[in-house]
């Protein structure tokens, strides 16, 4: 590889809002290079569930033809509130269907319809089905000898390396391997597969979620011919006459000029990883909380760090900086750890999450996103921002928590080496967790006098179709709540984490990034995470994230070549 590059494009970051704006300019005929900071590409996009929220899409109309534009225009009012930008909000409900139909007609990129109900389905123009898909899972052999360079997922969330289908059937199955035949026989067929594509490739083959949508689009672009060159860190953009004509970046030959005809996107996948900026932006880090976040080392705010030294505009104006994700901290062994995110257990019905004083606090069946607000509120004036997910025997056996799977998984090493925390009683466990006992012990006498009969007046757990939509539909009457009341009983430690940041550079509709008097800096333009979310910091559904930075990866793109004057 030379060390000086000209190309059209440059693109700086390679997940899906990356490679879907450098997939949609080589498209339209322009010449485009993809830089990427780790020696994977993926980026955030390959550790994510994959879901996109895409109202009035080609699948969501099959599922909920009576959605409409006025209500998608409605929620989004009531979610991102003062926040809210009709113009952009425009764009998205135009280019989010045009973008999933340009992907799945020009690439190989396949989405399927999800059963997810927005977060929020009881708020107005909310809906209960049909806006937000999924990636199709990918056999990585497509990837060719590139198949190495694909991030694999997040370790914690896998079983010996093996993915889960994100539908509620698959995970099922497992959950039920040892109380059903049919499930039994479906576990034991796909730990057969996966043993196979262990001996042969060291790696899960068949991946699912947010890997199968990076590994969906990394073969797009590679097959219409689009560099990825993965070390290649940009060091900075370059600007003549007032407008972004390239980067330097660092790769094996050393650093490198790359010039740009028609510009440069930035989409490094914001700043999670950023330790003086989250401890501005993040509320229980400025009151030295712990954070642990489970995105990419790399996402250290290269994008934002580069666009704010050229004038551009990164600040923190939204309530919350990041999607919130509970996670808890899972020990290796030799002073390894990995990050488990909470994304299934909270639902289930038995499982509660407390703060040290041993009160509830929350709707635990709630949005992750949701969860954590909510946790950094209860937590305000304390130092430490942490709940414990309390359980007993039998929902831990049926169930599982955080990183123990159900029975007949063995527990007793993730006993010993404290992550699973246990006591025969409510105040031993307790004891153990740091937790008050008398607080914790009145907090479930009081949920099990209800959660008997199905019921949460506390909080109205199980109330709405997302709450209800991850728990478990044979608990009846309410597939959220059941009691805590048979021993030993179980905790584990929950802290908080992101699954990318919300804030982020200020642009234009079409991606420009924009100075404080308004001005745009030519040939500059932000995509993704490194784009202030259309969001205005809330979660509104599945894919919210995916969702709009594919989509505006896709306008920015089409932009580009505009004014390119390429083809259409």
């Amino acid at each position: 590889m030379p060390q000086n590059l000209e190309c059209d494009l440059i693109v700086v970051g390679s997940g899906a809002a990356g490679l879907t704006t450098a997939i949609t300019a080589r498209k339209r005929g322009l010449n485009v290079v993809v830089l990427e900071k780790e020696p994977v590409f993926g980026g955030t996009t390959a550790l994510s569930g994959g879901v996109l929220w895409i109202p009035m899409g080609p699948h969501g109309r099959q599922q909920n033809p009576a959605d409409t534009a006025a209500a998608v225009r409605t929620y989004l009012m009531q979610e991102a509130g003062a926040f809210y930008d009709e113009a952009t909000v425009q764009a998205f409900i135009a280019n989010g269907p045009k973008m999933v139909e340009f992907m799945e007609r020009e690439t190989a990129m396949k989405f399927v319809p999800t059963l997810y109900p927005d977060y929020h389905p009881d708020r107005p123009g909310g809906v209960a089905v049909g806006r937000s898909i999924l990636a199709a899972p990918y056999d990585i052999r497509g990837l060719g000898k590139d198949m190495p360079r694909l991030k694999p997922p997040l370790k914690t969330i896998t079983f010996i390396g093996m993915m889960f289908n994100s539908s509620n059937a698959d995970l099922k199955h497992f959950f039920q391997a040892t109380q059903s035949l049919t499930s039994f026989l479906y576990v034991a067929k796909r730990l057969v597969t996966h043993m196979k594509e262990l001996l042969l490739y060291r790696r899960g083959i068949n991946v699912t979620s947010g890997n199968a949508l990076a590994a969906r689009l990394a073969q797009s672009a590679l097959d219409l011919g689009i560099p990825i060159l993965t070390s290649s860190p940009v060091n900075k953009i370059l600007i003549e006459d007032g407008q972004a004509v390239g980067v330097l970046a660092s790769g094996e030959g050393g650093e490198r000029r790359i010039t740009a005809r028609h510009g440069v996107v930035l989409a490094c996948g914001g700043f999670p990883q950023d330790v003086r900026r989250i401890a501005q932006a993040y509320p229980h880090v400025r009151r030295s909380g712990e954070h642990l976040s489970p995105t990419p080392a790399g996402n250290t705010g290269d994008g934002v760090t580069m666009a704010e030294a050229l004038g551009a505009v990164a600040d923190i104006r939204f309530k919350d900086s990041a999607a919130w994700m509970p996670v808890s901290r899972v020990p290796y062994g030799n002073g390894e750890f990995g990050v488990f995110p909470h994304l299934l257990d909270r639902y289930k019905p038995g499982i509660i999450g407390v703060l040290r004083s041993g009160q509830r606090f929350t709707n635990e069946s709630n949005s992750y996103h949701d969860v954590g607000a909510a946790m950094i509120r209860a937590c305000e004036g304390q130092k430490e921002t942490a709940m414990w997910l309390v359980c007993d025997k039998t929902t831990l056996g049926k169930y599982g928590i955080g990183y123990v799977k159900p029975a007949p998984m063995p527990i007793g090493h993730l006993v010993r080496n404290g992550y699973l925390i246990k006591g025969d009683t409510l105040a031993e466990l307790a004891r153990h967790a740091g937790i008050d006992p008398a607080g914790l012990e009145q907090t479930v006498r009081d949920y099990n006098k209800d959660a008997v009969q199905g019921r949460d007046p506390a909080f109205g757990r199980g109330r709405t179709a997302f709450n209800r939509y991850l728990a478990d539909p044979e608990n009846q009457p309410n597939p959220c709540v059941a009691p805590v009341q048979k021993g030993p009983f179980f905790a584990v430690k929950v802290i908080m984490g992101d699954l990318g940041t919300f804030d982020g550079i200020q642009t234009s509709v079409v991606g420009e990034v924009l100075k404080r008097d308004g001005s745009a800096i030519q040939g500059l333009y932000a995509v993704g995470n490194d784009r202030a979310s259309m969001m205005g910091g809330s979660y509104p559904g599945a894919g919210i994230t995916h969702g709009p930075n594919m989509t505006f990866g896709f306008v920015t793109a089409n932009h580009i070549a505009d004014r390119a004057g390429a083809r259409a």
